[in-house]
């Protein structure tokens, strides 16, 4: 799990957190940053994955290449 993977899970969890909170407060402004919080999460989180399937690609050619 790389750094952009984390903070995603952690931007989309404190997107939740802004969600509910705009709900049970009846704050539709902190309820839609909630939302967004947690798009923006999700993208981040998105990056990280495509970075870390680059990195085991690169590896696993790396590793192809040694072998044969």
């Amino acid at each position: 799990m790389n750094r952009d993977q984390v903070a995603g899970k952690a931007e989309e969890l404190k997107g939740k957190v802004k969600e509910k909170v705009g709900k049970v407060t009846d704050n539709p402004k902190t309820q839609a940053t909630g939302i967004k919080d947690q798009a923006k999460g999700r993208v981040q989180q998105s990056y990280g994955d495509a970075k870390e399937a680059v990195k085991k690609a690169t590896d696993d050619r790396e590793d192809e290449s040694q072998a044969g």
